[in-house]
């Protein structure tokens, strides 16, 4: 009885073993996934207060915005900057495709080389955080896309993303966050 207890609790171990390449192997797989790109910013950490310079409060210009590990094969870029907490649904503050996939950076208070979109206050550039009230989060996504988008300059989010499906071939975010007052 004694040698069947200490077989199983052997097998058990080597079943525990085997079963840990496999959960390597799937962070490997959703690493493939988001390319391993990444977006961020020295003006403020992933989930961090977004300082009120880049804000309605201050001089409403964009932050800067860094980009790493952008695919070989892209042949653009694509950036949406939109607050998931406004009171009427998604709000979106900047949008812009065709950006080169070269780009590795944005400047601070300088629009990218690409094609501005319609913002939610109906002007194409970044309108920056503005809540009415309580915190709000601002999501940064930039897109990987392995073709450029032929959209005229007045196009929407919702035009943006219809022309990017299917040609995303690797994404990234960071989140800001925004309290009046702060």
């Amino acid at each position: 009885m004694k040698r069947i207890a200490w077989l199983l609790s052997v097998l058990f171990v080597i079943a525990c073993a085997r079963g840990e390449p496999q959960k390597q192997v799937q962070a490997t797989t959703n690493n493939k996934e988001t390319g391993g790109m990444n977006i961020s910013s020295p003006a403020f950490r992933d989930n961090g207060s977004i300082p009120a310079k880049y804000t309605c409060d201050g001089a409403n210009t964009n932050p800067p915005l860094a980009f790493a590990g952008v695919p070989q094969n892209a042949k653009s870029l694509a950036l949406v900057v939109d607050d998931p907490d406004a009171p009427g649904g998604t709000f979106d503050h900047w949008i812009v495709w065709n950006i080169s996939p070269s780009a590795t950076n944005i400047a601070e208070g300088q629009p990218p080389q690409g094609v501005g979109g319609r913002n939610g206050f109906g002007k194409s550039g970044y309108g920056g955080p503005c809540p009415p009230s309580g915190e709000h989060r601002y999501q940064f996504r930039v897109y990987a896309l392995d073709a450029t988008l032929n959209l005229p300059a007045s196009s929407s989010k919702a035009d943006l993303e219809k022309a990017m499906n299917g040609h995303i071939s690797a994404q990234a975010q960071m989140v800001g966050r925004y309290r009046r007052g702060s």
